[in-house]
Order: structure tokens, then C-alpha cells, then sequence
């Protein structure tokens, strides 16, 4: 009786009714509650509350805080400002590295420019390269 096609060609579902009142009831509350969230008055009240539990919660996020930085500092571990100020200092050498590499292109270009080769320049090693290299000793034959 249920597998029986209705009049549209579609089998009977008894929970068919109850879906469409969910679907219906769920895009009322979807609509009501965008209304509600994009008010000014929602948006004064969620500040309001945010600003209480931020003023509530301070004092216990500054004794979790204490009391990391003193299991850090029992474990021998860096603490966050630590750990920050050494990057500051990375940063700080990266940056006069970075000056000096600039500085020191800046005086080869210079040196290159004013001191112009007139031939090519001969390498110390290549005078050694003239010398004849002794054969290699292979073994007892």
C-alpha cells in the first residue's frame, strides 16, 4: 500500500508533511535571526557583554600568565618575550648584514671603476699550472 505510486507518479511518504514545516520553521528562525544580528541593539549588547567578561577575565588571565612564566623559568624554557626578543635581535643583525653586503658592493663597483685591467690578469696557481706534473705511481708491477 505504501509502494503504491500516488496520482503524480511519486510513492507515498507519511514524513513528507513534516518536512516541509521543518523547512518552513527553519527559514522563519533563519530570517528572524539575521534581522536580530544585523541590529544596532544586538551590536551594543554583544560590546557590552564582551566588555565585562574582557574586565572579569583579566585578573585570571594575568595569574595564568605569572604562572607560566614561572614553570617556564623552572623548566630553563624561553617565555614568549623571550622568544620575541631574540627574533628583534635576528632581525637587527639581518639588517646591518643586508647594509654591509649593500656597502661592500657598492666598494668593489668603485674599486672595479677607478682601477680599469688593461690585460688579462694571471692567476697565482696558473704559473703552477706551467710546471709539468710528475706521473702518478701505479703499483709494483
Amino acid at each position: 500500500m505504501g509502494d503504491e505510486p500516488t496520482n503524480d507518479g511519486k510513492r507515498f511518504d507519511p514524513m513528507e508533511p513534516w518536512r516541509g514545516m521543518r523547512d518552513a520553521y527553519l527559514d522563519a528562525w533563519a530570517k528572524s535571526m539575521v534581522n536580530t544580528v544585523n541590529s544596532e541593539a544586538y551590536a551594543q549588547a554583544t560590546g557590552t557583554m564582551l566588555d565585562s567578561y574582557l574586565s572579569v577575565s583579566a585578573p585570571f588571565r594575568d595569574a595564568v600568565e605569572k604562572a607560566m612564566l614561572k614553570t617556564l623559568e623552572q623548566l630553563a624554557m624561553p617565555s614568549r618575550a623571550d622568544v620575541v626578543s631574540i627574533a628583534e635581535r635576528m632581525t637587527n643583525i639581518e639588517m646591518r648584514l643586508d647594509d654591509m653586503d649593500a656597502k661592500l658592493d657598492r666598494l668593489i663597483s668603485q674599486s672595479a671603476a677607478a682601477a680599469p685591467r688593461t690585460g688579462p690578469a694571471k692567476s697565482p696557481t696558473a704559473s703552477k699550472k706551467a710546471v709539468k706534473a710528475k706521473p702518478a705511481k701505479r703499483g709494483k708491477k
